[in-house]
């Protein structure tokens, strides 16, 4: 059996310590695994939960995802962030329909060809589902192997993550796989963490070089630093005064992809003038200024977009909409349409202004 010393202290340690009851955990079908592990990329098992759960009541199954429509699916996801995933999980299902009859296919390469899939993640899939000898490396592993074997050097530079590669490969054991990757990750989450790692509790202390070294600090080496640019746009919150604002569908590219947002018009600081033009001729509606309000700035992982939120109201009677991909949203009988996050926001702030 092969099972080093790594291995056999983080079997052992998790048989005592290990997460064993979330909600992943239980009945962990291909598919259940895989929208957990789609899910938890980039967000803490915590905020998870309560989407998880949603989700799984109303998308069972792949086919009940696969047959879903997308606005439906992003709605789900709304919050969540990052809804490129909330999509490619969508498509995967359809693909999984399509090509594998409805069933998740059980190999490797099967499985990374699905739409927002790599390598660790399909070894998540098919070895806490399947118990397949499979060999995992997310970000909690990355920061466990980076400190137990010293490795300095961004992770994510091509030549350090094929050497982590390398050794995740020589630590995983060829038995116990499922428990072991529910391990690993666990170890990485709870006590090898991000920062203020619990050394003294951690199973592999005693053969730690970055503790021994006194380095468990500063690795793993951090994403060398770029100037994140900034980006502004002006937001049109178009009030039809019977307490419905007008919403329309992004491209299904590119920044909240398949959203439904407010219309954009991207200038900065447009004068009063310069919205009533654009609102007249983009839109077709005459329209009156409420309020303008304090820029508020979302944070996306390559660029920082300031957006400044003007409240207007239409001045006229008329609030047919001939472009399919817009609508009048009411924020007290809402549609399960999929929002970005600063839309949300928004909504619910226009909501307490006309409630005071």
């Amino acid at each position: 059996m092969k099972q080093d010393s790594f291995s056999s202290r983080l079997l052992a340690w998790f048989d005592k310590h290990g997460r064993k009851d979330l909600p992943w955990q239980c009945n962990p079908t291909p598919y259940r695994v895989w929208v957990s592990e789609i899910m938890l990329q980039q967000t803490q098992v915590a905020t998870v939960i309560p989407y998880y759960e949603r989700f799984m009541q109303r998308f069972p199954d792949v086919l009940a995802l696969a047959d879903a429509e997308q606005d439906e699916v992003l709605h789900l996801w709304t919050g969540l962030g990052y809804y490129a995933r909330g999509r490619n999980l969508h498509k995967a299902a359809q693909k999984i329909r399509g090509e594998h009859n409805g069933q998740f296919p059980t190999e490797l390469e099967q499985v990374i060809a699905l739409p927002g899939i790599g390598p660790s993640t399909a070894g998540a899939i098919l070895s806490l589902a399947l118990g397949q000898q499979q060999t995992i490396l997310d970000g909690n592993v990355k920061r466990v192997l980076a400190r137990f074997h010293a490795i300095d050097g961004w992770p994510g530079k091509p030549t350090i993550e094929k050497q982590m590669w390398q050794l995740a490969e020589k630590h995983t054991p060829n038995k116990h796989n499922a428990a072991y990757t529910q391990a690993i990750m666990d170890l990485g989450a709870t006590i090898c963490r991000r920062s203020k790692p619990l050394c003294p509790i951690c199973p592999q202390q005693d053969d730690c070089q970055a503790l021994a070294q006194n380095v468990q600090g500063q690795l793993p080496a951090a994403r060398p630093k770029k100037k994140i640019p900034v980006k502004t746009t002006t937001m049109l919150m178009l009030d039809n005064g019977e307490g419905k604002l007008l919403l329309q569908q992004r491209p299904p590219t590119g920044i909240w992809g398949g959203l439904w947002s407010f219309p954009e018009l991207a200038q900065s600081a447009p004068s009063d003038n310069d919205i009533q033009y654009w609102c007249q001729n983009e839109l077709g509606y005459d329209i009156q200024i409420n309020q303008r309000w304090p820029i508020v700035r979302h944070t996306f992982s390559h660029f920082h977009l300031d957006i400044e939120p003007v409240w207007l109201l239409n001045k006229q009677q008329q609030n047919q909409i001939a472009d399919d991909n817009a609508t009048w949203f009411s924020s007290a009988a809402p549609t399960s349409i999929g929002l970005a996050a600063p839309v949300k926001q928004l909504l619910e702030r226009i909501m307490l202004e006309r409630a005071e």
